[in-house]
């Protein structure tokens, strides 16, 4: 039985908020049908029992994989590891204390029948409201200038829920730079220069007490990571092939060559099998056996092309 849905869940010192995240998570999964739906913890190199709880409270599950990072990368490199495994036709990403209401997923999924992306969007009338005023006022700075640096028209784009087709996910998650919290904002970033079809969901939340972000500190860092958005060079290694080579042609290939996390661009003309920044060698084998050309692509040549995830 193929996978409809996985469900990718960044995890850094979260052991004491994890079994009240999946009670909350419990009757959505009954309703998407836990069989067909894949949970992926991803340990962010954690100093606490976060991994050990997970197993606890997801173990159960037939469809649960559990990845240890060996320290702590960022919540971004967790998110893009998560995606690189995801086998589900549909993403979603969530945070561990599932403070995103979960009754909202199938809606998300629904509404990537037409959209390359649905992120949840925490707005009233174009305003977050914290639990503080000073995360208010900053929260709502904060989107300001990534709607400033992005080019996105999203007042919501820290939500840490958001639903993706496989294949669109697959490629943001592959050209992905920032390790950070910002990870968040150079995805719209990303959607946006790609051309990308984003839909937003609105979503009911809980503000759970203990988040890890730290507004004074976080805050310079994810700003940084903004402004160097329009400077930085996005590129990719790609293997060239025709335009009409099957998912499975490459998968084999994929397999063979010992790289995992692919996507396929699609245009008229040729097919681009995208490759992580370090698969250069993987690639090496897969455009020896399915006749094709190891080069480097830039981010304008992926825009406009349908995307098959391998």
């Amino acid at each position: 039985m193929s996978l409809k849905i996985s469900l990718i869940i960044p995890a850094h010192n979260e052991a004491e908020r994890l079994a009240a995240g999946y009670v909350r998570l419990a009757p959505t999964l009954d309703e998407l049908d836990s069989n067909q739906t894949e949970v992926i913890v991803i340990d962010d190199g954690s100093t606490d029992e976060t991994l050990r709880v997970a197993h606890e409270v997801y173990g159960h599950l037939p469809h649960a994989r559990f990845v240890q990072q060996p320290q702590n990368l960022g919540k971004g490199a967790a998110v893009r590891l998560g995606i690189a495994l995801a086998q589900g036709e549909s993403i979603i990403t969530a945070d561990a204390d599932m403070a995103i209401n979960p009754e909202h997923f199938a809606a998300m999924v629904t509404s990537l029948r037409d959209a390359n992306m649905s992120p949840g969007s925490r707005t009233i009338k174009g305003t977050i409201r914290y639990d503080s005023a000073l995360r208010t006022w900053a929260g709502g700075a904060f989107n300001y200038l990534v709607r400033h640096y992005t080019g996105t028209t999203m007042r919501d784009t820290q939500c840490g829920c958001k639903a993706f087709q496989r294949g669109a996910a697959r490629l943001l998650g592959l050209l992905g730079l920032i390790d950070g919290f910002a990870f968040d904002a150079e995805m719209f970033y990303l959607a946006q220069q790609l051309d990308l079809t984003v839909k937003p969901q609105p979503v009911t939340w809980t503000d759970v007490v203990g988040s890890s972000v730290r507004v004074g500190r976080d805050s310079l860092h994810m700003l940084r990571d903004l402004r160097q958005l329009p400077r930085t060079r996005y590129e990719n290694p790609v293997v060239q092939l025709h335009p009409n080579i099957s998912v499975q042609e490459v998968a084999e290939a994929a397999q063979s060559a010992r790289v995992q996390g692919l996507v396929i661009a699609r245009g008229p003309l040729d097919a681009l099998v995208v490759l992580p920044r370090d698969g250069s060698l993987g690639g090496l084998g897969i455009a020896a056996s399915l006749k094709g050309t190891l080069r480097v692509a830039q981010l304008n040549e992926f825009r406009g092309r349908t995307l098959d995830a391998v």
